[in-house]
Protein backbone atom coordinates (compact mmCIF):
# COMPACT_ATOMS: atom_id res chain seq x y z
CA UNK A 1 0.00 0.00 0.00
CA UNK A 2 0.95 3.55 -0.95
CA UNK A 3 2.07 6.46 1.64
CA UNK A 4 0.00 8.46 0.04
CA UNK A 5 -3.60 7.17 -0.96
CA UNK A 6 -6.28 10.22 -2.12
CA UNK A 7 -9.93 8.64 -1.70
CA UNK A 8 -11.38 9.93 -4.49
CA UNK A 9 -15.02 10.28 -6.34
CA UNK A 10 -13.82 11.24 -10.17
CA UNK A 11 -17.18 13.14 -10.81
CA UNK A 12 -16.09 15.63 -7.95
CA UNK A 13 -14.53 18.71 -8.81
CA UNK A 14 -12.22 19.40 -6.09
CA UNK A 15 -11.38 15.54 -5.77
CA UNK A 16 -10.23 16.12 -9.13
CA UNK A 17 -8.21 19.14 -8.16
CA UNK A 18 -7.00 17.54 -5.54
CA UNK A 19 -5.35 14.78 -8.27
CA UNK A 20 -4.37 17.93 -10.70
CA UNK A 21 -2.08 19.48 -7.70
CA UNK A 22 -0.68 16.45 -6.30
CA UNK A 23 -0.19 15.41 -9.73
CA UNK A 24 1.82 18.89 -11.04
CA UNK A 25 3.70 18.79 -7.71
CA UNK A 26 5.37 15.17 -8.18
CA UNK A 27 3.84 13.07 -5.70
CA UNK A 28 3.39 9.56 -6.01
CA UNK A 29 -0.23 8.69 -5.13
CA UNK A 30 -2.55 6.00 -4.78
CA UNK A 31 -6.10 6.78 -5.64
CA UNK A 32 -9.19 4.84 -3.66
CA UNK A 33 -12.19 4.94 -6.18
CA UNK A 34 -14.52 5.00 -2.41
CA UNK A 35 -17.68 5.04 -4.61
CA UNK A 36 -16.48 1.67 -6.69
CA UNK A 37 -14.56 -0.15 -3.63
CA UNK A 38 -15.75 1.79 0.00
CA UNK A 39 -13.16 1.03 3.09
CA UNK A 40 -13.97 -1.35 5.44
CA UNK A 41 -14.91 -0.75 8.98
CA UNK A 42 -11.66 -1.20 10.04
CA UNK A 43 -10.01 1.30 7.06
CA UNK A 44 -12.73 3.60 8.18
CA UNK A 45 -11.58 3.57 11.76
CA UNK A 46 -8.19 4.12 10.84
CA UNK A 47 -8.86 6.90 8.64
CA UNK A 48 -10.75 8.42 11.07
CA UNK A 49 -7.79 8.32 13.71
CA UNK A 50 -5.68 9.97 11.27
CA UNK A 51 -8.30 12.91 10.77
CA UNK A 52 -8.73 12.97 14.50
CA UNK A 53 -12.42 13.78 13.96
CA UNK A 54 -15.71 11.18 14.50
CA UNK A 55 -17.51 9.72 11.79
CA UNK A 56 -20.30 13.13 11.49
CA UNK A 57 -16.95 14.95 10.88
CA UNK A 58 -16.33 13.34 7.62
CA UNK A 59 -20.14 12.61 6.73
CA UNK A 60 -21.84 14.94 3.88
CA UNK A 61 -24.22 16.13 6.31
CA UNK A 62 -25.87 18.10 3.89
CA UNK A 63 -26.57 15.22 1.55
CA UNK A 64 -30.67 14.25 1.64
CA UNK A 65 -29.37 10.65 2.33
CA UNK A 66 -27.74 11.67 5.49
CA UNK A 67 -31.58 12.71 6.93
CA UNK A 68 -33.45 10.33 5.21
CA UNK A 69 -31.50 7.74 7.07
CA UNK A 70 -31.94 9.38 10.62
CA UNK A 71 -28.10 9.83 10.57
CA UNK A 72 -28.07 12.60 12.57
CA UNK A 73 -29.58 10.89 15.65
CA UNK A 74 -27.93 11.62 18.40
CA UNK A 75 -28.50 8.15 19.90
CA UNK A 76 -26.42 6.86 17.26
CA UNK A 77 -22.76 5.82 18.24
CA UNK A 78 -19.75 5.40 16.07
CA UNK A 79 -20.27 2.10 14.78
CA UNK A 80 -23.22 3.02 13.23
CA UNK A 81 -22.38 5.82 11.52
CA UNK A 82 -19.56 3.99 10.32
CA UNK A 83 -21.28 0.92 9.10
CA UNK A 84 -23.70 3.87 7.14
CA UNK A 85 -20.30 5.20 5.72
CA UNK A 86 -19.40 1.23 4.27
CA UNK A 87 -23.01 0.90 3.10
CA UNK A 88 -23.48 4.59 1.75
CA UNK A 89 -19.77 6.04 0.71
CA UNK A 90 -21.63 8.89 -0.90
CA UNK A 91 -21.97 10.14 1.91
CA UNK A 92 -17.85 10.37 2.68
CA UNK A 93 -16.14 14.21 2.45
CA UNK A 94 -13.84 14.33 -0.41
CA UNK A 95 -11.22 14.37 -1.25
CA UNK A 96 -9.20 13.21 1.68
CA UNK A 97 -5.70 12.70 1.50
CA UNK A 98 -4.33 9.62 3.77
CA UNK A 99 -0.14 10.15 4.01
CA UNK A 100 1.07 7.72 6.69
CA UNK A 101 -0.48 8.27 9.96
CA UNK A 102 -2.03 11.66 9.22
CA UNK A 103 -5.03 12.90 6.91
CA UNK A 104 -6.64 15.81 5.87
CA UNK A 105 -10.04 16.69 4.06
CA UNK A 106 -8.43 18.48 1.18
CA UNK A 107 -11.03 21.43 0.32
CA UNK A 108 -8.92 23.91 -0.50
CA UNK A 109 -6.22 21.44 -2.40
CA UNK A 110 -3.81 23.49 -0.39
CA UNK A 111 -5.06 21.95 3.14
CA UNK A 112 -2.83 18.76 1.79
CA UNK A 113 0.62 20.83 2.97
CA UNK A 114 -0.93 20.05 6.05
CA UNK A 115 0.53 16.60 6.18
CA UNK A 116 2.69 16.85 3.62
CA UNK A 117 5.46 18.68 5.30
CA UNK A 118 8.09 18.16 2.64
CA UNK A 119 6.64 19.81 -0.43
CA UNK A 120 5.85 23.09 1.89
Amino acid sequence: MPDTLLYHNPACSKSRAACEWLESRGVAFGVVDYLQSPPSIAQFADLLKALALEPRGIMRRDEALYAELGLDSPTLGDEALIAALVQYPSLLQRPILHHRDRAVIARPAERMLEILADLS
